[in-house]
């Protein structure tokens, strides 16, 4: 099997021959490499100023393929002892070939040439052409693969016999790509996940490292391809684990990048629980954590300090220490628990069954939900895998029976766009959320959730700026965790929640969470916001 890779030029200073440069394949030799599977050749069939074409020739052992494969890939099975010996893998072009693409072509692949950097990084016009290419799929599906990433892609069907063309194609194209607006690098990551995405057969057994591998070939251009899905699956050999794990993977790189923001930023979830047990810290309240030194004389007193735990758009349980309060009028009932609570009495006053908890951070509401049984169904939704994985733990999805793991979903998003998958419930719930969002955002959520999802429910909470004076320790002006952008009073909450029922056809009232102060209120402050019916539209009008 083979392919070759051609490139021109009209300009003396930039001769087509600095491919060789950017192969770090000398166009003057044949060279050779050992592969696991036999040898791998690099000869230029051409190569002057005008125009350069480097050939990569792969030597198949079949009898090192067969008894490394040990019965794997096609023509592997082992009841079918000659089909291991006679098959496609010599000829075509599959993920043998795309090993030794980036075995021989390391270097080109991740854009290095200290010897022509400006080359490495500019545009090229190429022109790859690989004689025998299986598809399954067909020439259709190589377009699909190929043209949104600025290919002209030329694909023709290999006739099964050309003596006999009644018989019809085989499932094997000739692959001719042509492109001016890629570099090499670009080009060679392509090729190296699309040639065993079309093969479909990987002759290795794939673990999870392939994940990091799909992920660094696929950088800048998988995250945003139309068939994402697709490469995505086939490139795991349908590992439907690995599978999704890249697919969340790469759904955090698109947000970030929408976001004009580093993954890291995006998914900013805290540590794991277990981390933060070896980092000293006592989790009391599954995912409520304070300073070890504290929990005790929290114990005794009853006090507690309240957890923010959502990042971005999406809640992130806290593992790091919150100001301490006074116990003058808290109960012995933790903050978190109290908020819980009074989440889930204005939901079963709402009548709801089918509920959102936008920003569910370690699940600890959706753990709550899930107890219940007149919640039928519960979607958790958070921008940070990494808090996903840990709900998932908190709730044994794995070990869950399938009667009750039918009733819960978490899924990635952000509530910075509008997702369909949220439409059609009857309540969302953000718990701690919009605080950790800078305040020019708040209008893309207020849409996303109140006028996309539309639910007929909408509880949302949030710290009472005015009540921070009631933590000893927190210094005066300081909000009480590091991410929240703001702090609202009273006040500023019912005026934003008053306009935001106003703009999209709602009702609104609030409730105290937590000890009632008469002179600060509450430590939490929470809007039940109830979608207008007519009648009521008819009743507002009239009033």
């Amino acid at each position: 099997m083979f392919l070759t890779i051609s490139t021109t030029s009209g300009d003396a200073a930039r001769p087509a021959t600095d491919l060789g440069y950017l192969l770090h394949k000398h166009p003057g030799k044949a060279q050779r490499f050992s592969t696991s599977y036999g040898t791998a050749h690099v000869f230029y069939p051409e190569a002057d100023d005008r125009r350069c074409t480097a050939a990569l020739l792969l030597e198949i052992d079949t009898v090192s393929l067969v008894r490394r494969g040990k019965g794997k890939g096609r023509g592997g099975a082992p009841d079918a002892a000659l089909a291991q010996y006679v098959n496609d893998r010599p000829y075509a072009a599959s993920s043998l070939l795309a090993v030794a693409l980036s075995g021989v072509f390391s270097s080109a692949l991740r854009g290095v040439c200290a010897a022509r950097p400006e080359r490495a990084a500019a545009p090229l016009p190429l022109r790859v052409e690989v004689p025998a290419l299986p598809a399954r799929g067909g020439a259709e599906l190589v377009r699909r693969l190929f043209a949104p990433l600025g290919w002209t892609v030329g694909a023709d069907p290999v006739p099964l016999d050309t003596e006999f063309p009644e018989w019809g194609d085989s499932r094997y194209v000739r692959l001719v790509l042509e492109a001016r607006t890629l570099t090499l690098a670009e080009a060679l990551r392509h090729l190296y996940v699309l040639l065993p995405v079309l093969d479909d057969a990987k002759h290795y057994w794939v673990s999870a490292d392939e994940v990091d591998k799909l992920l660094r070939a696929g950088e800048g251009w998988l995250p945003g391809h139309p068939e994402q899905k697709l490469i995505t699956s086939r490139y795991l050999s349908r590992r439907w684990s690995l599978t999704r794990q890249a697919m969340e993977r790469l759904e955090l790189v698109r947000l970030a990048e929408a976001d004009d923001s580093r993954v890291e930023e995006i998914d900013n979830a805290v540590e794991d629980i277990d981390v933060a047990e070896d980092a000293g810290y006592a989790v009391e309240d599954a995912g409520d954590a304070v300073p070890e030194a504290d929990a005790g004389a929290r114990t005794q007193t009853g006090a507690r300090p309240q957890t923010q735990a959502q990042a971005q758009t999406g809640a992130q349980a806290q593992t790091g220490a919150q100001p301490e309060a006074s116990d003058a009028g808290l109960t012995s009932v933790p903050l978190a628990v109290q908020r819980r609570e009074a989440i889930l009495a204005a939901l079963h006053a709402s009548g709801a069954t089918r509920v959102l908890d936008l920003g569910c951070g370690q699940g600890q509401l959706v753990q709550a939900l899930l107890e219940d049984v007149r919640f039928t169904e519960i979607v958790g939704m958070d921008v940070s895998m990494r808090a996903l994985t840990i709900a998932a733990r908190r709730l044994r999805l794995d070990r869950m029976g399938e009667r009750r793991a039918s009733r819960v979903r978490l899924v990635q998003g952000s509530l910075a766009y509008t997702d369909n998958r949220l439409k059609g419930y009857d309540a969302a719930v953000l718990s701690e959320v919009v605080e950790h969002l800078d305040p020019p955002r708040l209008p893309a959520l207020e849409y996303a959730v109140f006028g996309h999802a539309h639910p007929r429910t909408v509880l949302v909470t949030t710290p009472n700026v005015e009540y921070n004076v009631r933590w000893e320790t927190l210094p005066a002006g300081h909000v009480r965790h590091g991410d929240h952008r703001f702090e609202w009073t009273r006040e500023e909450f019912r005026a934003w929640a008053g306009e935001v029922a106003g703009r999209h056809g709602y009702d609104v009232g609030f409730v105290p969470v937590g000890p009632d102060d008469p002179e600060v209120g509450p430590p939490t402050q929470m809007a039940v916001f109830e979608l207008r019916t007519p009648t009521d539209e008819k009743e507002a009008k009239a009033a």
